[in-house]
């Protein structure tokens, strides 16, 4: 049966403590990578509401110009 020592023991230590580090790394990456995820969905939900108010602009526009000529529906009850 192998004798465990300390020398032992500290490479064993050495290595958990090299691969936690590289796992440190990976996470502190991961938590960049969502940041810049994060900040491009609140871009697209920001032009996505300026699209909706500049289409809900243009359709009030609309029912305006129906309702000069005389042109609109009557409304759905």
């Amino acid at each position: 049966m192998t004798q465990i020592t300390n020398e032992l023991m500290f490479e064993v230590l050495k290595t958990i403590q090299s691969r936690l580090t590289n796992i440190e790394t990976g996470i502190r990456e991961i938590r960049t990578e969502l940041v810049a995820i994060r900040g491009h969905l609140v871009a697209t939900q920001q032009d996505v509401a300026n699209l909706y108010s500049g289409q809900a602009a243009i359709e009030l526009r609309l029912e305006h110009i129906e309702r000069r000529l005389d042109i609109a529906e009557a409304p759905a009850r």
